[in-house]
């Protein structure tokens, strides 16, 4: 039976990818800042951990309780929106901890067995915000495009030591609490200046006609890189992630 590692399986993503991996006899190891166990179907092959991404030693402790693992799904993050002149440097490198260097520390404390092994997965999820600018998101896809190149770098670094990495690249998910997280982080961040172009870019993202991203189908896109080695290394989910995948 294999074993996979995912972070921030609290809400959307994540929760839905324990879920899945749950549904095919896989051991998972699900982390979340507040653990809760109610979330996800009960299972003797189900174990939930704490886990804060940007706590490094939370992040070893975690990592050393979960034992042996094949694949390591770096999920967690948060988000921000705002202008780049209404943010603060304090809530920007929030952002870059979260979502950057959390998934920079975790995956460097899963590398020493993997390569030990010559084997394993790691599946970052990043963000279709990567694909296309948008505005209202400067900070929040920077923190994911730095995710991208990590991820495409160190593909080649653990090439030799049998090591797969892979980028999902999830769309705009109703599914998810993205908005309702990055609320609070808003505060101050569109001057008065910007409050006209800032509430357009609002209503159209309330557009529902246009193609969104489901956690199932980030669940399904996970589920292919970890278990497919001729996948792409970048694998858009959602039905506007991969529009956006192929005009790109």
């Amino acid at each position: 039976m294999q074993t996979v590692l995912i972070t921030g399986c609290s809400s959307g993503f994540g929760l839905e990818t324990a879920r899945y991996f749950l549904a095919r006899d896989w051991r998972v190891i699900a982390t979340m800042r507040t653990p809760r166990e109610d979330l996800l179907p009960r299972s003797e092959h189900l174990r939930v951990l704490p886990l804060d991404v940007t706590d490094p030693q939370g992040i070893r402790q975690a990592v050393e309780a979960a034992g042996p693992i094949d694949v390591l799904v770096n999920n967690a993050g948060v988000g921000i929106m705002g202008v780049v002149e209404g943010a603060s440097m304090a809530l920007a490198r929030e952002v870059f901890e979260a979502n950057t260097f959390g998934t920079f520390m975790t995956t460097q404390a899963v590398l020493p067995q993997f390569r030990q092994r010559r084997s394993g997965v790691i599946v970052n999820v990043s963000s279709s915000t990567t694909l296309k600018p948008l505005p209202l998101l400067s900070v929040y896809t920077a923190s994911k495009a730095a995710v991208n190149a990590f991820t495409e770098s160190l593909a080649l670094e653990l090439a030799p030591f049998n090591i797969r990495v892979n980028l999902v690249l999830p769309g705009r998910s109703p599914e998810t609490p993205f908005s309702q997280n990055a609320r609070p982080r808003m505060a101050g961040g569109i001057p008065e200046a910007y409050a006209d172009f800032a509430n357009g870019v609002f209503a159209s993202m309330g557009d529902s006609s246009s193609p969104v991203t489901h956690a199932l189908d980030v669940a399904q896109a996970v589920w292919r890189a970890a278990t497919d080695p001729s996948c792409p290394l970048r694998i858009p989910a959602g039905a506007d992630a991969v529009a956006l995948a192929a005009g790109r």
